[in-house]
């Protein structure tokens, strides 16, 4: 099925995974197209965001937000284009940054709309670099992070929508960047693209090694985007006074209990103890809202003058976005993961 005028595909959540997902999880349905009411505006989604937080959104569990209800849609971040508009602040064919979801229609009563100037940059860039991710990276580390010229940044997932942004906001700071990625690849875009100052494949057995000798005068601000044995390997590398922005634990996603082995809740609770460490986690729209002007601001101007390299992944078709989204939470992906979902013009 293509997106056309005479329905609205959507992909519903069919049933809560244990574990990783899988396919089953997720229903491809058609339903009518809503009619706007007055007030109201119709979006076609053009471009969907997939994320690694909407994993959490899958299970029944308490969170920051709701979880999506089974037969619904799944939530996601788009960019669509306003196809009816009995709004009076937006006409069709205006781009707008939207919250639709994984279907190709959606209703809108304007709020939580952001206005788009294609013509400036890529519509699908306010899914990345101008968008949630660009600004998670961009608050985090300025924010929480603090850097100083001269310190050590170790950052997790150094290729991805978030990290790779990190690393360059970090060096465009002073910073020393050490980047962790996965495989020789990724580790060669962070280093020749990038421009981090060393990257280290955390599939290697000797992975903790290598990160101790990255760093000899030590880890003054971990961005973490992964936990597990990246988070492991961290810890004990970290000078007095670090900061550590928790963005994300994405090798725990998945996880159905705890990790084997002895309980480390205490040593991590001493090392922050001792240490004096700073560790906060953030969700980037309820606490930083506010500051989007600012990050639009400077991240406009560092792209313009290419301070700022972006890589995005496009997947063409709506029914695409189970398998890439199963393959993002194995690290297949490289760069933002975008889903084409329909056309820029559609008669």
């Amino acid at each position: 099925m293509t997106q056309t005028t005479m329905h609205n595909r959507q992909l519903t959540l069919a049933s809560r995974p244990v574990g990783a997902p899988t396919a089953a999880n997720f229903t491809l349905q058609q339903t009518a197209i809503p009619e706007p009411a007055q007030g109201q505006l119709l979006l076609r989604t053009v471009y969907l965001s997939l994320d690694p937080y909407m994993r959490g959104r899958m299970n029944d569990a308490k969170s920051y937000a709701a979880p999506v209800a089974l037969g619904d849609p799944m939530v996601g971040g788009t960019v669509s284009r306003v196809q009816i508009s009995r709004h009076p602040d937006y006409q069709p064919g205006d781009w707008v940054l939207s919250y639709s979801g994984w279907q190709d229609y959606a209703l809108s009563d304007g709020e939580r709309l952001i206005k788009l100037e294609p013509e400036q940059m890529s519509p699908s860039w306010a899914l990345g670099v101008l968008g949630m991710p660009g600004f998670t990276a961009y608050m985090g580390l300025l924010d929480i992070g603090k850097p100083q010229a001269g310190e050590t940044l170790v950052v997790a997932a150094a290729t991805g929508a978030v990290g790779a942004m990190v690393a360059q906001i970090g060096k465009l700071k002073g910073c020393r960047v050490v980047a962790v990625a996965g495989g020789e690849e990724k580790c060669r875009y962070a280093l020749n693209t990038l421009g981090v100052d060393a990257c280290l494949d955390h599939k290697a057995d000797d992975f903790a090694e290598r990160l101790a000798s990255a760093c000899p005068d030590g880890i003054d601000i971990y961005y973490e985007n992964v936990g597990g044995k990246v988070l492991d390997a961290v810890l004990p590398l970290l000078n007095t006074h670090a900061r550590i922005p928790v963005c994300g634990l994405i090798s725990q996603y998945n996880a159905t209990a705890l990790p084997e082995g002895p309980d480390r809740l205490n040593q991590l609770m001493a090392t922050i103890l001792i240490k004096r460490l700073t560790v906060k986690g953030f969700i980037i729209f309820d606490d930083y809202a506010h500051r989007y002007d600012e990050f639009v601001t400077d991240m406009s101007q560092w792209l313009r003058e290419g301070k700022i390299h972006y890589r995005e992944q496009l997947v063409d078709g709506l029914e695409q976005a189970p398998q890439a989204f199963i393959g993002l939470l194995q690290g297949e992906n490289f760069g933002k993961l975008v889903v084409r979902v329909g056309d820029d013009e559609l008669a």
